[in-house]
């Protein structure tokens, strides 16, 4: 059974703004240029720069104003963070420049950052699990939380992050209410996605849903992955909840039913 996978973060990105319901949760995000980099730091003063096509974070980097604290005249300048370095540019040209360096001919997007929540001081998101059910409807099965090393600005398990349960992370910024509400918006907006995609993508069959929580506690959809990671569940959920992801994965063709192969 073919499982559908879409390697562009643009083609995807494309695809679910179209749905209205959708777009609020969607940061601003373009194709990169010089153009839109001096826009959206003009904007946002905080963007990400990451590759079209790319997996694990690698070639993520950050973007924001920097100013020397400790010296109030100090020149405004531009601070680019790579993994756990950064480097400071006086002037967009020249930090423009040094992306270009880095980039390559590969495309790139610039997305505007989103000031994610921190847990003991390093940040968090959120992967969403949403699957094809065996009624060949959608359902979001699991969440983890995934929190980036330290000093780092990706949050992926094969950067040096770790996982936790959400409800752990976000019990110091929500009260049980608000995480039931937040908890069931973040279902609806990861089932939304993936109905809308696989209009589009008639052969999608599962997708993971990185989502942010920002200040604001406002929800937002940060990329979509259509191979997403199955093992980071059955570290944290209880034994029923990942036998249900394994169950759906196994309908769908993603994994074999060892029942099957056992007889």
């Amino acid at each position: 059974m073919t499982i559908q996978r879409i390697a562009s973060k643009w083609e995807k990105t494309k695809v679910i703004r179209q749905k209205e319901s959708l777009r609020p949760y969607i940061p601003d995000t373009r194709k990169y240029s010089f153009e839109h980099l001096r826009d959206m730091l003009v904007a946002y003063g905080y963007v990400f720069v990451k590759p079209d096509h790319g997996t694990y974070g690698i070639g993520v980097m950050s973007i924001e104003l920097w100013t020397d604290d400790l010296n109030p005249d100090s020149p405004l300048q531009y601070k680019l963070r790579h993994g756990i370095e950064y480097e400071l540019y006086p002037t967009v040209e020249e930090l423009h420049a040094a992306l270009i360096a880095k980039i390559g001919p590969k495309p790139y997007l610039i997305q505007k950052g989103i000031h994610l929540l921190t847990y003991r001081r390093r940040r968090f998101d959120i992967r969403a699990l949403v699957q094809l059910t065996p009624r060949k409807t959608w359902e979001t099965t699991g969440f983890i939380g995934r929190i980036a090393a330290q000093q780092k600005v990706i949050t992926n398990y094969h950067g040096g992050g770790s996982v936790m349960l959400i409800e752990d992370l976000l019990s110091s910024y929500l009260t049980p209410k608000e995480f039931t509400e937040k908890y069931k918006e973040m279902k609806s907006v990861g089932v939304q996605a993936a109905v809308q995609l696989s209009r589009k993508f008639p052969k999608l069959k599962e997708i993971g849903l990185d989502i942010a929580i920002d200040e604001q506690h406002q929800i937002w959809i940060l990329e979509v992955n259509t191979k997403p990671a199955l093992f980071p569940f059955k570290l944290l959920h209880p034994k029923e909840v990942y036998q249900k992801i394994r169950r759906y994965a196994v309908a769908y063709g993603r994994l074999k039913d060892k029942s099957a192969k056992a007889k």
